[in-house]
């Protein structure tokens, strides 16, 4: 499929909203593996931003290269406003950074590591105390504060890793794949966070596997492999580049499924289902017409449902469909009953 950027939304005065994290020409090998190889991005301020591709697709490469851990082999970025080359101590003071593996020391109370960020923040004790309080109730952590973060579920030292994120009150967080070996409870708690963190005017940048998450929450999902960005836009926007999207029809009877096939023709048969399939793109006009064929052929069909292209089927179409991404979530919501 060819690569595809749908253009930014503009604030509504013609002139595009401020960008917290912009990329041009981003580059980045390991020896003869070319990880990234010459990505644009552009990330308005106050939104959430996805990442997703492939493992080993480089996503968690360019969170390390705009959070200054490492540096690029070429191109040009701005985080904050700061230059990522001439000024990443301006970047790193702007940011916080949340990867895949926490950085809880669990050898130390909760409340231990808030007082040590704020620490390293250089808050003045009393400051400290105060930022970290308000911080272990935010995160429903203050029953827990005392004891030793080892005793902790994953879904807490996920939290508490926010929250010590958080004490230095960054304008960007990276936070890659932020919810990896987390329970379904945990997960949807920790999507409250994310968007709790941009009602505040904090930016998102999210690397996830999960496809619903990215769907889920946010303004604008790119999607990287073989180390391009394949597609970018919202979510709506990558689903729309995908064809696919069909009606189905399922009959309990095999008499009326057959009368059925034979009055349609154009369908695709599933004859073990006693189900047809006929191809819409899922708009109201075209749903209308297929509604109103049936009616004028007598037909009535058990079930119908609609299929529209999800990101599912965007992520395999980008991607070949090569080193498949977690899908340990519910049944897709894109296919409705509606009748």
């Amino acid at each position: 499929m060819p690569s595809s950027v749908m253009p930014m939304p503009s604030n509504g005065d013609g002139q595009e909203p401020s960008a917290a994290v912009s990329a041009v020409g981003l580059r980045k090998s390991y020896g003869d593996k070319v990880v990234l190889d010459g990505i644009d991005l552009r990330i308005p301020a106050g939104t959430v931003f996805a990442l997703l591709g492939p493992n080993g697709a480089g996503k968690t490469t360019a969170v390390k290269i705009l959070s200054t851990l490492i540096s690029a082999d070429g191109g040009q970025a701005q985080v904050a406003g700061h230059d990522l080359a001439a000024d990443p101590q301006g970047v790193r003071a702007a940011i916080g950074v949340t990867g895949q593996f926490s950085a809880v020391d669990g050898l130390i109370t909760g409340e231990e590591n808030m007082l040590l960020m704020a620490d390293l923040h250089h808050l003045t004790k009393q400051e400290g105390r105060r930022v970290a309080a308000e911080l272990l109730e935010r995160f429903d952590l203050v029953e827990a504060a005392k004891k030793p973060a080892s005793t902790y579920s994953g879904g807490m030292k996920r939290r508490l890793d926010i929250a010590m994120t958080l004490v230095g009150k960054p304008r960007i967080i990276f936070l890659d794949e932020p919810t990896t070996g987390l329970d379904p409870r945990s997960r949807h708690n920790m999507w409250g966070i994310i968007r709790e963190l941009v009602s505040d005017g904090v930016t998102v940048f999210l690397t996830t596997q999960y496809l619903d998450e990215a769907d889920e929450l946010a303004d604008r999902i790119a999607v990287l492999n073989d180390g391009k960005i394949a597609a970018e836009g919202t979510a709506e926007e990558l689903k729309r580049l995908i064809p696919g999207g069909h009606v189905r029809l399922r009959f309990s009877d095999p008499a009326t499924y057959q009368a059925a096939a034979v009055a349609l023709r154009e369908v695709a048969r599933d004859d073990e289902a006693l189900a047809l399939q006929i191809l819409c793109d899922g708009s109201q006009r075209e749903l209308r017409a297929i509604l109103d064929w049936l009616d004028a052929a007598e037909i009535e069909a058990d079930e119908l449902t609609v299929h529209t292209p999800d990101l599912d089927d965007v992520f395999f179409a980008l991607t070949g469909g090569n080193n498949v991404p977690n899908q340990s979530t519910p049944p897709n919501p894109s296919k409705e009953t509606v009748r």
